[in-house]
Formats: structure tokens, sequence, C-alpha cells
């Protein structure tokens, strides 16, 4: 019946859809690579990294990245195959909707406003950290205390309190303007500064492998008990489990790259290789890039002194002679935190452009720009909402959040690909998730044990957001979804 909370999109109805969008394709397997690279490599790589090796597994955050690695690994293979195969603008949500009904798509499309919106939020915030970093390396000047950090921050040196995050505000304006101008134009910047943003990350590599104290990385594994920042408590292999939850930020942005599936020129070909291959690039240079940060500077480093702008810390106390690569990578950061908020803040609004599409939200945010012919209104939309985040909140409550939203979203995809098999096993699909079931149910296990490795707070607030959108879903969404106007006679419809 077309109430049930398990109605499904038709495939064909998707691909018709597909085929008549009116948003522009101009996306190339290599624009795509460059585009998951863009969303990559950013604030997880630049902040989280300091922050799992100093609150988690100390040098053997490298180990938590080949986990988080893994459980990107089976998501990525599954998401491979849904965008090849339903190459339609909203990623996840989209994938939910065809597989296991309604209700289930609108609890991933809320779940993934916590992985792109707070995502963007997240990056936002420590763009404003390494601002001011460059500005106290190049002009001995650094914005006040007060008027980059949220209300619920104080400084542990001055005790001044945070009021807002400006910076945080104009970097979301900006990048703001940029996607609402075009998707084309939007990728081009994009693909400059992902260029410039790995370069940096393999000279520090490279420059600061001389550097490695081998007693920064002694004992590797952190003994269980061992007492950290603030009183926590290092548990061996759990801490490097603990570890991979927050690093799992840095690898946010590859399923991006399936938000833009309706954008490409070719998505059957092009869709997996954009996943898969800026998935595997940034792989190898992330467990690279954590083993260095952690044997120039030892990870207890990392819990006050070097807590913001971590990697600049690292090379201004203990690569010397090596400043102007601190100033370097200040720069590159910056410009690389820019790409990733860039892809973010895309990613959200074409999921809520295909919500809109569906009848789940307001038609305004599907309405496109008549030249631009992007959704403007949702953009407009979205700065006001992430601004709120990216001036309000510290980056330590936005980024986990962000992760537990992308992990849920990615236990669902993995879901999605095995019951799809067996429902409909003839269908067409340009690309195979290998060893199903095994895949997905490795997917499964792997992204949902780390789920339950992040701390209370931070499950209970993102059940909290969850009980929010089934307010909106059961208010508004369930009577204005396009399925209640479909002929249920049409077996194809709903099927």
């Amino acid at each position: 019946m077309s109430g049930s909370l398990t109605r499904r999109k038709s495939l064909a109805n998707l691909l018709q859809q597909a085929s008549e969008s009116r948003l522009k394709r101009t996306l190339t397997a290599r624009s795509l690579i460059a585009l998951g690279i863009g969303a990559i490599i950013g604030a997880g790589l630049f902040v989280r990294t300091a922050a799992a090796a100093a609150d988690n597994a100390g040098p053997a955050v490298t180990l938590s990245f080949v986990v988080a690695a893994v459980g990107c690994a089976f998501a990525g293979l599954c998401y491979a195959e849904f965008a090849a195969m339903i190459p339609i603008a909203g990623s996840a949500y989209t994938y939910a909707y065809t597989t296991m009904g309604e209700m289930t798509a609108w609890t991933i499309g809320w779940a993934l406003i916590l992985e792109y919106a707070l995502g963007a939020a997240t990056v936002a915030i420590s763009w404003s950290e390494y601002l001011n970093n460059l500005l106290g390396s190049l002009f001995h000047f650094t914005i006040p205390y007060q008027w980059c950090h949220s209300p619920m921050e104080t400084s542990a040196f001055t005790g001044a309190h945070g009021v807002i995050n400006l910076p945080a505000l104009l970097i979301l304006l900006l990048l703001t303007l940029v996607l609402i101008k075009g998707t084309q134009e939007s990728a081009s910047l994009n693909s400059i500064i992902v260029m410039v943003k790995v370069t940096i990350v393999i000279i520090f590599i490279a420059v600061g492998w001389q550097f490695i104290n081998p007693a920064n990385h002694t004992p590797y594994l952190i003994p269980e008990g061992t007492i950290g920042h603030e009183g926590t408590f290092k548990h061996g292999w759990l801490g490097v489990l603990g570890g991979a939850g927050t690093v799992f930020f840095a690898f946010i942005g590859f399923d991006a790259v399936s938000t833009a599936a309706q954008e490409a020129k070719n998505p059957a070909r092009d869709m997996p290789r954009g996943i898969l291959g800026s998935l595997a690039v940034c792989t190898v240079l992330y467990i690279l890039f954590g083993y260095v940060l952690t044997g120039v500077a030892n990870w207890k480093d990392f819990a006050v002194k070097g807590k913001e702008a971590s990697v600049a810390y690292a090379i201004q106390n203990f690569m010397p002679g090596y400043g102007w690569l601190a100033t370097a990578v200040s720069i590159a950061i910056l410009a690389g935190f820019s790409s990733v908020i860039l892809v973010m803040l895309l990613g959200q609004s074409r999921v809520f452009y295909s919500m809109s599409n569906d009848g789940l939200l307001p038609k305004l945010f599907s309405d496109l720009h008549p030249t631009c012919r992007t959704p403007y209104k949702s953009n407009i939309i979205l700065f006001f909402f992430v601004g709120a985040f990216a001036g309000f909140i510290p980056e330590s409550l936005a980024g986990d959040l962000t992760s537990i939203g992308t992990l849920f979203a990615f236990v669902l995809v993995s879901l999605g690909i095995w019951i799809l098999r067996k429902r409909e096993p003839n269908l067409a699909r340009p690309f195979r998730t290998p060893l199903v079931p095994l895949v997905p149910i490795l997917g499964v296990v792997v992204c949902g044990a780390m789920i339950v490795s992040r701390d209370r707070q931070t499950q209970l607030t993102a059940l909290g957001w969850m009980l929010i959108g089934f307010l909106v879903y059961f208010l508004y969404s369930r009577s204005h979804s396009k399925l209640n106007t479909v002929d249920v006679k049409d077996p194809a419809a709903t099927r």
C-alpha cells in the first residue's frame, strides 16, 4: 500500500529519472578521483590523526588507519556497485530507497546530514585553526580567541572564552558562492587544490622521515591500562579500534563521489574508478603520514601543546631548519580544507536535491538556478545551517558526530547490496561487488564495531538527532512523499 513505511522506488523509474536529469553531465573519471581525494585528504588527516594518537591509539594510529581503511574498502566496493548501477544524485539515500524502502531511505538521508553538513562544519573549524597559526607565523598576529572559537571552548592558556568562530563562517560563505556558480567550476578549482595538498603531504612524509625519533614509537602499541590525556585509558587493541573510529573521519569523502553520479559523463565506468581510486591513493598516504607525524613528535604532545595545527606544531618544534615547510604546510592545508568543505557542501546539497525531488523535503531544496543550473536555494540554506555548527560548536563534537553518521550510512549501503542481489539477481550491474555476501557482511561488522567504539555522549547525541528526524518524517515527509500519488496498480512503481 502507498502509505507503507517500506514502499520502494523502482529501479526502472530511477534510471528514467537519471536520463531526464536537468543537472549537467560534466565530470570525468579523473575529475571524480580528484573530487574524492579532495574530500578525503583534509581535516581527518591534518587534525584527527593527532587527536586519535593523543586520546586513543598513540603511535599505533597507523594501525587505526588500517582498520578504518578496511571498513571503508568493504563499504566502498558496495558503493561502487550501486553508483555504477544507479547513477542518481543522493548516494546512500537513493540506494536505500530502492532496496529497503522509504523509512530506511529517510533515516539514512537524515544521517547523511551528520556526515556532509557537520563534516563541512568540522573542517571549517579546522580551517580557522590553521589560519590563525599561519597569521601568527607570517605576521605575528592572531585572531583573538573569542572570535575564532565556539562558546563551548575556553583557552587552556589564557582562560578566555569563545564567542563565535568568524573565520569558519567566512570560508563557508566563499565556498557556498563557488558552488552556486556551478559544478564544473567547483570541480576545476578542486582539482587544482588537490594537486597542491597531495604534493605537500608527500613533501612532509619525505622530509619528516629523517627526523623520526624511534623513541616516539616505543612502545608502538600502548599497553593496556596506560593513562592518557585527562585520565583517558589506553586499552591496547581497543585503543586502536577507538582510534579507528576517530580517524575514520579522515576517510569520509570517497562516498561523496557517489552523490555526483548524476553529473558524471559515463557513470557506469567512471563511478567505481572514482570511488575506489580515491580511497586507494589516500589510504597509502595516510599510513605513511601517521607514521611520520607520531615519529617526529611524541603522541602525548598532541593532547595539549600540539592539539591545534598539529602538523605545523611538529615541524616548528622538531624539524629544525624547516620553518618554511610549516608555513607551506599551513597554506596547503588551508587550500586542502577548502576543497573538503566544497565537496561536503556539494554532497549535502545533492542529497537534499534527491530527497526534495521525492517529496520528502520541500520543493525549494530542488529548485535550480535559472542560468547556473545548481540547487542554489539549498546551498544558501546549508550555509546558515552549517554555519550555526561551525560558529558555535567545538571541532571534537562535530567530528565525532560526523563519523558516526557516516558509519551508519556505510552499514546500510552494505546491507543494501546483499538485499538487492537476493531480490533482483538478474539486474544489469556494470560493476559487481566481489564475494557477496561476505564483503557486505564484513562491511557491516567492521563499521558497526567502530560505531560501538564511540563514546556514550556521541552515541546519545546521534540518537537524539535521529529521533528528531523521525518526527520530521512522520509530521511532513511521509504525507508529502511522491509515492503517495503513484498508482498502486502499477507494480513497477513501488515494487
